[in-house]
């Protein structure tokens, strides 16, 4: 499972709070620090994507 962040961001930190292993804060977006996706943290990935106020985290296969 591949996830981006695009740039509808507006930094709330709900996806670094919820996934830290995952997501971490930038300059201008919330940023994703693994390139893949492990199978433990897909359910936090969709979690934060289903709850993020912007809809700015897209996940792909």
């Amino acid at each position: 499972m591949r996830v981006f962040v695009n740039e509808e961001c507006i930094l709330c930190g709900l996806c670094a709070d919820m996934c830290p292993e995952v997501f971490a804060m930038g300059d201008d977006k919330s940023e994703v620090i693994m390139e893949e996706v492990p199978p433990e943290e897909e359910e936090c990935c969709r979690e934060a994507a289903e709850n993020c106020p912007t809809d700015a985290i897209e996940i792909g296969d």
